[in-house]
């Protein structure tokens, strides 16, 4: 969330900010009016509580009773308090509703642009290689008899699938080869989250209200199934103070993601690649401000790195302001080549959220003892999304005989080096 006393200090700075990510006509002059309302309110309530206040001293110092006109002076200072903090209070909650929609603010280094064209391309590991005869995983997998996707059609709808045999292994071994390179070599620490969470914890991750279209959930218990491991582990300290020494805190889960994906229809919709039900194995950082952009390197380091281990070829991209998510404040991208499909496709997206996030959630931390808290900078990483590297590492493996070839790092996982066709 944005922190309001920045709206009303820096109004045309915010302003600008927003347009660049494309927002229309952001409501920060009405913002600013209702704060204005609200601190005439506080100021009027105050003066009359003190008012009330020296009243009831000089009855009690005079030790006596209140005269009529005490009396009746003392019911409209009385009246007019709760009438000003009744309309406080619908004040207050006006000017929530209004920046609760408003997206995070891009960093200055944010290239400008309003969409993909304008992202920019600023590292690449490996070639684009082209495989003779390369089929797309839609066609490779189906032959070899590891993905069903008429099953998922029947079981579920469009755009789900069923993944069998070796291919359901192959998945989990990803999977696990991902959690224990986090936990192993990179620090992170595993958490289990539910995939259930409340509207509160949608709220503070930037999911609600702005996506609400986009979310399954559960109208009996007004539970939220997941769309990333992001929002659980970012509600693992709302409303909490975290203690000094703590930081940085460096989390890892793998859940599945739920996601409608209206604002994709027509879009990628061949095969596995976007989907309303997937694996991903999600990164996320609390750290302290001044070391923010230290962490979000070493983040995109560690996403980096496992596309490598892996044999896959990669690119970095810079998302421009209006191509970044919601709540980020700057993000990059890892694409990774897919052969068969001819098309660089997104794994990891690694974003500083800033403060944006602990606002929304009321998380803080304490620098030290006796400190006055402050509010962390939360950062986030798909480490990595695994149906689309389920499809790279399929692509990239696939040999003139029909069979693939697994990666050297995942066979310890798998129990398998290579998947054969079908007899």
């Amino acid at each position: 969330m944005l922190d309001l006393n920045d709206i009303v200090r820096d109004t045309e700075r915010v302003r600008a900010a927003l347009l660049r990510r494309g927002e229309q006509d952001p409501p920060v002059d009405r913002i600013v009016e209702l704060d204005s309302r609200r601190r005439e309110l506080i100021a009027t309530s105050d003066a009359d509580r003190a008012t009330r206040n020296s009243v009831s001293k000089q009855i009690g110092d005079e030790k006596r009773k209140p005269t009529p006109e005490e009396i009746a002076r003392m019911r409209e200072t009385n009246d007019r308090i709760k009438a000003a903090e009744q309309e406080l209070e619908t004040i207050q909650q006006q000017i929530r509703e209004l920046i609760l929609p408003l997206p995070n603010l891009p960093l200055e280094d944010v290239p400008e642009g309003l969409n993909s064209d304008s992202n920019i391309t600023v590292e690449s590991h490996g070639e684009e290689t082209h495989i003779a005869g390369a089929q797309a995983h839609w066609d490779l997998a189906t032959e070899l008899g590891i993905l069903d996707m008429e099953a998922g059609a029947s079981i579920s709808g469009a755009r789900f699938y069923v993944l069998k045999g070796k291919g359901a292994r192959l998945s989990r071994a990803l999977a696990s080869w991902m959690l224990d390179t986090h936990s192993n070599d990179f620090g992170y620490t595993e958490i289990e989250p539910p995939l259930l969470v409340r509207g509160e914890t949608m709220t503070g991750s930037g999911n609600l209200p702005k996506f609400k279209d986009n979310l399954y959930r559960d109208d009996e218990s007004d539970l939220w199934l997941v769309p990333t491991a992001e929002v659980a582990l970012n509600g693992l300290h709302q409303g909490q103070i975290i203690e000094p020494d703590r930081l940085p805190l460096k989390y890892v889960a793998q859940t599945p993601c739920f996601r409608k994906e209206h604002t994709a229809a027509g879009r990628d919709v061949r095969g596995i690649k976007r989907v309303h039900q997937f694996e991903k194995v999600e990164m996320f950082r609390y750290v302290e401000p001044e070391e923010s952009e230290r962490h979000l390197e070493e983040m995109l380091t560690e996403a980096k790195t496992l596309c490598e281990r892996l044999g896959l070829a990669y690119r970095v991209l810079k998302l421009c302001a209006g191509d970044i998510g919601f709540q980020s404040a700057k993000t990059f991208d890892i694409e990774v080549w897919a052969p068969g499909s001819g098309e660089w496709l997104e794994v990891s997206s690694i974003s500083t959220c800033v403060e944006f996030q602990a606002r929304r959630n009321n998380t803080r931390y304490r620098p030290a003892a006796g400190e006055q808290v402050r509010m962390p900078h939360t950062l986030n990483g798909s480490g990595l999304a695994i149906p689309r590297i389920w499809i790279a590492v399929l692509e990239n493996g696939q040999q003139p005989d029909g069979s693939v070839v697994i990666p050297e790092v995942l066979r310890p996982y798998t129990g398998f080096d290579r998947i054969e066709p079908r007899a």
